[in-house]
């Protein structure tokens, strides 16, 4: 990621600075009414994000996304809820940062930063916990500007889970750096633990696997 003396430092010492400066203020205002209207078009359901002054239509799911998606969810649901630990939202749920807007596929909010979450709620901020599931079209923004984003606003834990390889990439935050770090890369036959989630542990086969899934639902529930 790019500090901000390096990509200032050659601005101030162009001849040319003062238009492009004012040109950058032209793009922000053209910017922010491409946003605003983005917030008036968008409806309960579209999977629609806005980055970096562009509109981004998600196409549907492939299966295995959408599974892979639903099962973490549903752990993370279980899980969080028998031990009143804060709050869990799925991609229906608009993260609107400094910049840009969101549908993470899973985030999550401890107890202390859920308290700003209303009932008329649609605008989320930053959460503590993000998971992206992988596929080829959303692959190159999840490592990209979604990481970066989420870095720079304060997310402690990232995840990226591969629904082809079966892998899940756990990155938590520098707080001084503002940057995402690769913590470990799990497989199939691996356990993941939550940093962020106390006591979360459980196999990378349950994202993949019902009946893995649902074992490890019922030891939480004995």
């Amino acid at each position: 990621m790019l500090r901000d003396n390096e990509i200032i430092e050659p601005i101030l010492e162009n001849l040319h600075m003062p238009e492009l400066v004012e040109e950058l203020n032209v793009r922000l205002k053209q910017e922010q009414l491409l946003r605003e209207a983005f917030y008036e078009k968008i409806q309960p359901g579209d999977k629609w994000e806005f980055i970096n002054g562009k509109i981004v239509m998600h196409s549907p799911a492939k299966e295995k996304h959408t599974v892979a998606r639903q099962r973490l969810d549903y752990l993370l649901q279980t899980y969080t809820s028998i031990n009143d630990l804060g709050q869990v939202r799925s991609e229906t749920s608009l993260v609107a940062l400094t910049r840009n807007d969101y549908l993470p596929d899973i985030l999550f909010f401890t107890k202390e930063r859920a308290t700003v979450i209303h009932p008329n709620t649609w605008k989320y901020p930053i959460p503590d916990f993000v998971v992206e599931i992988l596929s080829d079209s959303t692959a190159s923004t999840d490592r990209g500007v979604k990481k970066e984003d989420y870095a720079a606003h304060g997310a402690k834990e990232y995840w990226l889970v591969d629904p082809d390889s079966q892998l899940v990439e756990q990155y938590l935050l520098d707080e001084a750096k503002k940057e995402f770090w690769l913590f470990t890369k799990k497989s199939i036959s691996d356990h993941v633990e939550c940093k962020i989630i106390e006591g979360l542990r459980f196999p990378v086969a349950a994202i993949f696997d019902e009946k893995v899934k649902m074992e490890m639902v019922k030891n939480w529930l004995k």
